[in-house]
């Protein structure tokens, strides 16, 4: 209902017992400022200590997504998420890291996450990240989005292809495909367009097939090829 404030469960996945505590400090109770995106309030409902808890942790804490750190002593935060895939009904899942090589962004990613923050970002920005990720967005940190975007224009040197893709697109669907590289959420590219979010979702879908991509990441990455080409 329009105006409500959804209650994100979230589970703490992370071998520093201080990060852990910072976290829950920081996030417990939280709420997302109004203007930011879907409303929400935050409540950190356990916590795993490394990727191997996991399984363990969900069944005796249902929740929304899981914050995930990366590197881990038994089992990373890679492997941790792509196990956590083959759960029916399995959690979104949002890695907070320090690290952004290439190699451990896509593999984040292609494992099944749907964010990449890292640890530096502004407290209120992680807050409004992971509600957007359980209201179905892809979150990552711009500097992640920048390595992401240089990495495909070097590994594609012809847009053609992106280029190509888009122009399969109707003037509304790519104007959703402009905004998605944006950064714009499914809320914000409702109110610019005038349009339901539930419209807004299901254009979403319509551009993710045209363009045969998985996720809102992959789309950005597309307009940015043609963009730069």
């Amino acid at each position: 209902m329009a105006g409500m404030t959804r209650t994100v469960r979230v589970l703490i996945v992370d071998d520093d017992p201080l990060v852990r505590a910072g976290l829950t400090m920081m996030l417990d109770g939280a709420t997302t400022d109004a203007g930011s995106g879907p409303r929400g309030r935050i409540s950190v409902v356990g916590e795993a200590t490394d990727g191997d808890e996991v399984p363990t942790a969900l069944d005796a804490h249902p929740c929304d997504l899981v914050l995930m750190d990366l590197r881990m002593r038994r089992v990373d935060g890679i492997t941790a998420t792509r196990r956590l895939q083959a759960r029916p009904n399995a959690p979104k899942v949002v890695v907070l890291t320090t690290f952004h090589a290439d190699e451990e962004i896509l593999g984040a990613l292609e494992a099944g996450a749907v964010g990449y923050l890292l640890k530096d970002t502004p407290p209120e920005r992680i807050v409004a990240s992971l509600v957007q990720a359980a209201d179905g967005e892809s979150i990552l940190s711009p500097e992640v989005t920048r390595r992401l975007i240089d990495r495909a224009v070097g590994q594609r040197a012809d847009a053609g292809g992106a280029g190509r893709l888009l122009a399969g697109l109707t003037e509304r669907e790519a104007e959703i495909a402009g905004a998605i590289a944006r950064g714009r959420t499914n809320a914000q590219i409702a109110a610019e367009l005038y349009l339901s979010v539930a419209t807004v979702k299901a254009y979403v879908t319509g551009v993710l097939a045209k363009l045969q991509v998985d996720n809102r990441t992959q789309v950005a990455l597309l307009v940015q090829q043609a963009e730069r080409g």
